[in-house]
């Protein structure tokens, strides 16, 4: 009797594992396990130029060509050849390229809405876009923005209905949505630019975590709960900010690369981190991830040979030759006068695919597919979930 009695327990047990194995595949499989896609209806996006799919073209003039000539044919509101590590993020989620919040023709925002803008930072900048090249569109505008953006669009979507429920999100996205920033990069270089010394940058880092910690409960108090917020990348590695501080550019690595720019970069990292953390504890029912790209981006332009581009710090759309072939008076598709006649002289290089820098501050499309692919698994990520998986990681 002790003998069936044993057996009968066994295969009951045996029964209650298989059944407990089935539910977890069945959750696994409609993404409702630990470890299933979140499936977010749209991407809510906060960041710079790094990340502008037209804000800034739509307020001061379009990116002229030959940006866009490698995806898009033609311009289209990013400093790129290209595509963006965020138009890849768009992608990888089966969302449309997200639209930016300003641009007023065309835009579908039915999958969320970008309202970063090129030359943008965290904070205030105390001049103007036309004397120093950063945007007044700071974090603290764009969540104006965003504000907007939700009691308008309900507004619209709830009371005209017709073609506006098919450009609009529902309300139950913004809950449900993605929240992306990538920003932190201008207010270090900004700081720089006015010849502070590195003491100096570093001192305001603590305020730029402060005000960023803001927005973000500003954000989660308006719905949302998935934050995927990236560091910023390996500033000592860009050209343009090399040639704005020359002083800054030595002592430098093995790749060229200014090592007093990078560190002011990684101690910003390090405050960011601990930024994230520090939220995941006061919010445990949202789910933050902290995402390294300044590791992705350095290991491109420290191999960038072994990857298949050639030298990392030769600007693709350039002008003047030089170590960089960056001219800072002369953009990519900048002009100048020739003989009286208006020539176009910032021309690309005929392979932006081998190349690294697009226009001596922004990332060629080949580039940011690179990053976009090292970061979308969750490696390099805090905590280790991936792109899709974003929203499992509650209280981790």
């Amino acid at each position: 009797m002790a003998t069936a009695a044993t057996a009968t327990a066994g295969s009951r047990a045996a029964v209650l594992l298989l059944l407990s194995l089935a539910l977890a595949l069945a959750l696994r499989a409609s993404g409702a396990g630990a470890g299933g896609d979140c499936h977010f209806p749209a991407v809510f996006n906060f960041g710079d130029s790094n990340s502008d799919t037209g804000g800034l073209s739509s307020l001061f003039g379009a990116a002229p060509p030959p940006n866009g000539r490698t995806f898009f044919g033609m311009p289209a509101g990013r400093y790129c050849d290209g595509r963006l590590v965020i138009d890849f993020i768009a992608e990888s989620l089966g969302l449309t390229h997200l639209s930016a919040y300003l641009n007023s023709i065309g835009s579908n925002f039915t999958q969320g809405a970008n309202f970063a803008t090129a030359g943008s930072s965290i904070r205030r900048q105390n001049t103007s876009l036309f004397l120093s090249g950063f945007s007044p569109i700071s974090l603290d505008v764009q969540f104006w923005e965003f504000e907007q953006f939700i009691n308008r669009s309900q507004l619209v979507y709830n009371n005209k209905g017709g073609i506006y429920k098919e450009i609009l999100p529902r309300a139950e996205y913004f809950s449900q949505a993605l929240y992306t920033f990538d920003i932190g990069q201008n207010d270090i270089t900004s700081s720089y630019f006015v010849n502070n010394t590195t003491e100096e940058v570093e001192a305001i880092i603590p305020d730029l975590m402060e005000r960023l910690t803001s927005i973000i409960q500003s954000v989660y108090s308006r719905g949302g709960r998935y934050f995927w917020i990236h560091n910023t990348g390996p500033l000592g590695c860009l050209p343009y900010a090399l040639l704005h501080r020359p002083d800054l550019a030595t002592p430098a690595d093995g790749t060229g690369c200014s090592v007093t720019y990078n560190k002011v970069a990684q101690r910003f990292n390090l405050r960011l981190k601990e930024t994230v953390a520090s939220l995941r504890k006061t919010h445990p029912d949202a789910a933050f991830t902290y995402v390294d790209v300044y590791t992705a981006k350095y290991k491109l332009i420290s191999q960038a040979k072994k990857l298949g581009f050639d030298d990392p710090l030769l600007t693709c759309c350039g002008y003047g030759g030089g170590r960089y072939n960056l001219d800072l008076s002369v953009g990519c598709g900048g002009k100048k006068q020739v003989n009286g006649t208006s020539v176009v002289v910032g021309k690309s290089c005929e392979n932006p695919s081998k190349r690294v820098s697009w226009d001596g501050v922004h990332f060629t499309e080949a580039a940011n597919k690179f990053v976009f692919d090292q970061i979308v698994a969750g490696a390099l990520s805090d905590p280790p979930v991936a792109l899709r998986q974003a929203c499992h990681s509650r209280g981790q």
